[in-house]
């Protein structure tokens, strides 16, 4: 009897193609048995509450113009600024300016707040020679000129001491700290009135910092 032909394709049938349908197949039975968050995306834990509100918001807050983005940046400049000038006047270190910030800024002002220093009356002691010299009396104009040069001389030696003291009490307190152009900003504040100062003085006169 003649023998029924058998399909080449049934003969040579790729092993790895029989295995990977295989495979699938389990896949999906296993697939079907693990039961699943429907709201959690697929392959994916269910997040947290605390993340996904975290998410939402900072999707809600995200500028979607340039308009919206400018006005924020302005906002957030406008806080910066008002945290800036509340530190000015409370010695807040976390809002200083990056010039204030540091305790050897922050001994420096106090240095020069808890003294009298004769520069600090340049500007008033300025006006009273100008007035002094407009007037058109020799004797007041040599007065003027004077007193102007007695003036520079006695803030010159006044500051000259200031720095030398404050050097040496910067190098006590704060052997390891950088101490660079602390000199030079407490001389600079001697220039300008107490009142006007900013940061706000945080010390008496005659007080020690």
């Amino acid at each position: 009897m003649p023998r029924h032909p058998v399909p080449l394709g049934f003969v040579f049938r790729s092993r790895a193609k029989s295995e990977k349908e295989s495979a699938a197949d389990k896949a999906l039975v296993t697939d079907s048995k693990q039961t699943r968050d429907p709201q959690a995306p697929k392959g994916r834990p269910t997040p947290k509450r605390s993340v996904a509100q975290g998410q939402r918001r900072s999707v809600a807050n995200t500028p979607t113009t340039r308009k919206e983005a400018a006005k924020r940046s302005r906002d957030e400049r406008r806080a910066a600024m008002e945290k800036q000038r509340q530190a000015l006047a409370t010695g807040d270190e976390r809002y200083l300016p990056a010039r204030d910030k540091g305790p050897v800024r922050r001994f420096a002002r106090d240095y020069v707040d808890s003294r009298f220093h004769i520069a600090e009356f340049f500007l008033p002691l300025a006006v009273i020679i100008l007035v002094l010299s407009m007037v058109q009396v020799a004797s007041l104009q040599n007065v003027a000129l004077l007193l102007w040069l007695f003036v520079i001389v006695l803030i010159v030696v006044d500051s000259i001491g200031l720095g030398f003291r404050l050097k040496k009490q910067l190098g006590e307190r704060f052997p390891d700290a950088n101490k660079k152009g602390a000199v030079a900003y407490a001389l600079m504040r001697t220039l300008q009135m107490r009142r006007l100062r900013l940061p706000k003085p945080q010390v008496k006169r005659g007080e020690r910092p």
